[in-house]
């Protein structure tokens, strides 16, 4: 009886990074450190707190450390981003011309970095 082995060759493929490639990874990422940051901002505001208790001088003295300011920053950069790149999928579904989406997702994209920018100035910023 004779024996044969055979040698499985990984075959590896190079793929382009593109923006939808990108978008997609950028999804999942801020996904796994959003649910963290939404959550203890949850936990925090919500239930140790009481919302009935924030108001502009409670956020004064959170925002009085340098923490609690890129918390919130890192709050809203990864909600946002988030909910625009929901946003640029359905709208791919709409529009099924590339260039379209191409289009679309550039807009997106600067809406994005704007808002965020003014929201992070504005919160790290904000209080002195």
């Amino acid at each position: 009886m004779t024996t044969t082995t055979t040698t499985v060759r990984e075959r590896r493929v190079a793929v382009r990074q593109n923006y939808e490639s990108v978008a997609w990874k950028w999804m999942r990422y801020s996904a796994i450190l959003l649910i963290p940051l939404a959550w203890g901002h949850v936990l925090i505001q919500d239930v140790l707190v009481g919302v009935y208790r924030i108001d502009l001088n409670y956020v004064a003295l959170r925002w009085a450390t340098l923490f609690w300011r890129v918390y919130d920053v890192l709050l809203l950069a990864f909600t946002f981003a988030h909910g625009m790149n929901g946003l640029r999928q359905v709208l791919a579904d709409w529009f099924p011309a590339l260039r379209a989406r191409q289009t679309f997702g550039w807009i997106i994209f600067i809406v994005w970095a704007v808002i965020t920018a003014i929201g992070g100035t504005a919160i790290i910023g904000g209080v002195r």
